[in-house]
């Protein structure tokens, strides 16, 4: 295993510490079950009317989920950059096809998360356990009503604003059509509101 690989390992350890503690055996048996994956940008990972299996873990790139409607609009559903994890939680809970791909936006390095074998790891071990109820709960629960709320109450200007104070670099590294579509706007709009950004610079 590479210095690189070690280095990525120990990031993932420390994604699963931040919700709930874990043993150094239930980590050894995660270790087990994941692999690595180097994929170029553009490459489709999940294939919208696919069943998900497995949960992707980025330690470097970018990866987008997008839905393509019935006229052929395409509309992201989800930005996801290093530290992120990116999968179909509703297609690998239920195993029914996604609703939705996901593609890479950039070159990227992947931690690959065998779903079936995780779920029974979760099924056997009390702490890893706590820690899938902590990550639904703050990540399907908590952060999904935030967003929700955030594209009621907040204009675009302070979404654009929210995402750059998350991800400082995300407009030098992701094309604004992406970034746009993210943010519920259109490239146009989203231009207009990077000018008047610079403007008060």
């Amino acid at each position: 295993m590479s210095s690189n690989q070690i280095r990525y390992l120990q990031e993932l350890k420390l994604k699963f510490q931040s919700y709930a503690s874990i043993s150094d055996a239930s980590w050894q048996l995660i270790e087990n079950i994941v692999e690595f994956q180097s994929v170029k940008k553009g490459e489709i990972l999940l294939q919208n009317r696919h069943i998900a299996k497995k949960i992707h873990f980025i330690c470097k790139g970018a990866l987008r989920a997008f839905i393509t409607d019935a006229a052929g609009n395409i509309y992201n559903k989800n930005i996801f950059l290093e530290g992120d994890f990116a999968g179909s939680t509703a297609s690998l809970i239920q195993q029914t096809p996604s609703d939705f791909s996901i593609e890479t936006l950039e070159d990227s390095i992947l931690i690959n998360i065998n779903y079936k074998k995780y779920r029974a790891l979760i099924d056997q071990n009390t702490d890893l356990k706590s820690y899938y109820i902590a990550y639904l709960e703050k990540n399907w629960v908590i952060e999904k009503e935030q967003r929700e709320i955030s594209l009621v109450m907040e204009n675009a200007t302070q979404r654009y604003l929210n995402l750059l104070a998350k991800h400082p670099d995300i407009s030098e590294r992701i094309a604004l059509l992406h970034i746009a579509s993210h943010l519920g706007i259109t490239p146009t709009q989203l231009s207009r509101i990077r000018k008047e950004l610079q403007k008060d610079l």
